[in-house]
């Protein structure tokens, strides 16, 4: 099946919480040029159901995300659970954080379905894709409200008026923005392959879960929480047409493939400098990865869990 929009089915997701954004913990904020700002936990306390929203607007509304549990660490904590028929245009053309967004003293990632309208990033040259939708909706990482240049910027190059824009905004310390980030496990797989070469139009179908750390108002131990997480306790499935350009490699993909596996990620970032390109970019996979080829009928699967650095990370050892 052709998709022909990421934004239109992801403006169903946002007009939910347009119309109710108090059941959720929003708050709604439209700047002076028009441009919509959901603040999902910067002043609003956010929530598990406003994350797992924001988490299918930035699939696009191609995926599914809820809310389980997760026995990775010592402690039982709350999981997402994800999962796609889509992978591709859910996970690499819209949910990837691919978009950095620098204007004035404001800067953010960006991910969701405007970047497919914006298309300022290199991998929309490798996956054309066409999505001429008239509103725009775009998840930010950040702790700000944006200012109005940079909500200019971003309608600019979506090429949408900003009336038409929608910002979500999500700081990694808000309970919205841990559950959204976790909810990127199968996208992280995705993206790992994608550096490794793989040819990711033979995904058919992705799923995965990833516990929910405990939170913490400090922004960078959330950030080490969320990605090891996903490092020691994410876990995802693949079903490939064809998996025979990764089944040999499998053991390549999870996060323990990498030379800098087997420390909290606060701990690596804080050794790196705090600077994310002194780290090894193969690091940042789930901790397991299988894959099932269906031409053959086999299933490969490499990683282990780690509960031992979660309880560190989590605060529990």
């Amino acid at each position: 099946m052709k998709i022909n929009s990421l934004n239109g089915p992801a403006m169903v997701i946002v007009q939910e919480l347009l119309d109710d954004p108090r059941l959720y913990g929003l708050e709604i904020i439209v700047l002076p040029d028009g441009s919509t700002a959901v603040d999902a936990g910067i002043e609003a306390r956010g929530g598990y159901e406003a994350g797992r929203l924001i988490a299918e607007i930035c699939m696009g509304g191609l995926g599914e995300v809820g809310i389980g549990v997760s026995n990775a660490s010592s402690m039982e904590t709350p999981a997402t659970i994800v999962r796609t028929d889509h992978p591709l245009e859910a996970c690499i053309l819209s949910q990837l954080a691919g978009w950095s967004i620098k204007k004035g003293k404001f800067r953010a990632m960006g991910s969701g379905p405007a970047r497919a309208l914006a298309r300022v990033e290199k991998l929309f040259e490798e996956y054309q894709f066409d999505d001429t939708h008239d509103e725009a909706v775009i998840v930010l990482e950040t702790n700000k409200i944006p200012t109005e240049k940079a909500s200019r910027l971003i309608a600019d190059r979506c090429g949408v008026e900003p009336k038409d824009l929608y910002m979500i905004l999500t700081p990694t310390s808000s309970l919205s923005g841990a559950v959204q980030i976790c909810a990127r496990v199968v996208e992280t797989g995705m993206h790992k392959m994608h550096t490794m070469g793989v040819d990711l139009t033979e995904v058919i179908a992705g799923s995965g879960t990833c516990p929910v750390p405990p939170l913490s108002g400090d922004d960078m131990v959330m950030m080490g929480r969320t990605n090891d997480a996903m490092l020691y306790g994410g876990s995802t499935q693949y079903l490939f047409n064809d998996g025979s350009s990764v089944a040999s490699r499998i053991e390549d993909v999870p996060s323990f493939s990498s030379p800098d596996y087997g420390k909290p990620f606060e701990q690596l970032f804080r050794e790196s400098g705090f600077d994310f390109y002194k780290l090894d970019p193969g690091l940042f996979s789930p901790a397991i990865v299988s894959i099932n080829d269906v031409s053959s009928g086999a299933t490969f699967s490499a990683g282990s869990l780690n509960p031992k650095i979660l309880d560190r990370s989590f605060g529990l050892a």
